[in-house]
This record gives C-alpha cells, sequence and structure tokens, in this order.
C-alpha cells in the first residue's frame, strides 16, 4: 500500500524506494514537501533540504511536529503518515478530477461532524496528541499487555476493548469465562475463495472476515438472552384470581 499510494503520487521511484535506506528515505521527504505538502516557505526548506546534515534526524522531527504529525515512535511510520497526508493534499487540490471515482466533494470531506458544543466533561477538554497523554497510553497498554500501535489512539482503542471485555463486573466474578482456551487458529494460513492479486490485501480480507464471524456470533449471543428473558417471562405466568368469576 505504501508504494501504491507512491504510485497515486506520481513519485518518480515509487517502484524502487527503500525506506530503510536513509538516502531514499530523505529524498522521499524533501521530495513530499517540495511537491505535495509545501507547508514550509521556499526559503525555510534549506535544512530539510541538506539531506548530508548530522542534524537531519532533528530537522525531520521539527518538521513532523510543524505539520501536526501525531506519530511520535518509529520515523518509517512518520514517513507513512506523511504519504497519507500528501494523498489527501492532492485529494483536496484536484477534487473535481477524482469526485466522479470517489463520489465525495470536499464541501462533504471538510464538514463537520456535528455542532460544536461545550462540555464540563474533563475528559473532553484533554488533548489527545501531547507527550504526556501519549506516554500514559502506552504505559496501560504495557499492564494490559496491548501491542502498541503507531498511532496511539488507536492503541488506546484496543486497551478500552480490552477493559470492556475483560475488566467487567461479571468477568471479574468468573475469570474462566473470559480466558481464551484451545489451540489459535491459523487464520493467514486458510483459503480465502478468491483471489486478490495482493498477498496483503488477501490477509487483509481474511482478518476481516474472521472479525464480521465473530460479530455474527456475538449478536446471535444478545438473540438468544432475549429469547431466554421472555421464555422466563411467558413461561411462568401470574393469574389475578380476583378477576374470575363462578356461574353467572
Amino acid at each position: 500500500m505504501f508504494k501504491k499510494k507512491l504510485k497515486a503520487l506520481e513519485y518518480m521511484d515509487w517502484d524502487k524506494v527503500n525506506a530503510n535506506d536513509p538516502k531514499h528515505f530523505r529524498k522521499l521527504v524533501v521530495w513530499l514537501e517540495e511537491q505535495k505538502i509545501r507547508h514550509y516557505q521556499i526559503e525555510e526548506r534549506g535544512e530539510l533540504r541538506n539531506m548530508n546534515s548530522n542534524n537531519w534526524s532533528e530537522t525531520f522531527t521539527k518538521y513532523c511536529y510543524d505539520v501536526a504529525c501525531p506519530i511520535t515512535t518509529e520515523p518509517i511510520d512518520r514517513l507513512e503518515w506523511l504519504v497519507g497526508y500528501a494523498v489527501k493534499l492532492e485529494f483536496q487540490d484536484n477534487y473535481k478530477k477524482y469526485q466522479p471515482i470517489t463520489g465525495v466533494s470536499l464541501k462533504e470531506m471538510n464538514k463537520q461532524a456535528g455542532p460544536s458544543v461545550k462540555s464540563s466533561n474533563p475528559l473532553d477538554n484533554l488533548n489527545f496528541y501531547t507527550a504526556e497523554f501519549r506516554n500514559g497510553v502506552e504505559t496501560l497498554a504495557k499492564i494490559l499487555r496491548v501491542p502498541c500501535h503507531s498511532n496511539h489512539l488507536v492503541t488506546l482503542e484496543a486497551c478500552s476493548k480490552v477493559v470492556t471485555r475483560r475488566l467487567n463486573a461479571d468477568a471479574l466474578l468468573h475469570p474462566s469465562s473470559v480466558v481464551v482456551k484451545g489451540k489459535e487458529f491459523p487464520i493467514l494460513e486458510t483459503g480465502l475463495g478468491f483471489t486478490l492479486g495482493d498477498s496483503a490485501l488477501e490477509n487483509a480480507a481474511k482478518i476481516l472476515r474472521l472479525l464480521y464471524i465473530q460479530d455474527l456470533r456475538n449478536l446471535q449471543t444478545r438473540i438468544n438472552e432475549a429469547i431466554v428473558s421472555i421464555q422466563n417471562i411467558t413461561a411462568n405466568p401470574k393469574t389475578d384470581t380476583k378477576l374470575g368469576q363462578v356461574g353467572k
């Protein structure tokens, strides 16, 4: 997907780029800023262009901060975010060209999800992109043994699911009900039933299928619980004998 995005951006060496090579990495970053992102003024790009500088890594870190990159982990993860950001800007600059394909207008893309509402909840006033918040999420993930994602908000969502499913009141009373048993299912080794021409896409499709099956099972469990609740009511009717009449 990384190279496909570069191809869509018309990067000259999209099929040869190696993000692990410092020369390729720095060349790509400079190209993204010069051709697509254009966050800095031309005269401000000097340090970024000086790819042989010993301080280039610090310059890159500052650049990521200036463009509000939320990724603070590996440089490659930051580069991938920059490429995705460049794709977004490319769409905004040429949305009329891509609108017949995507069906999404620029207005729909940028419109707010809802009106701005002031909340008294202190959680709504948190800055989710501070270093302190990221460190807190990483600490929580280590405690829960949740793998950290390059985007700390994705990690936080995973932590939330673990707490909701395995640390709720019922799970704490009956821990054996949430302990996974049996052998791991080799999902990536199973057949998909069709081909997509890309191993990464096929693996993603297998995972999505497994998640869909899990959602269906959860839905069936809720349906069964609803049926049992109704049966408990209908199987034990209470008769009001005061309403009965004997004779005429």
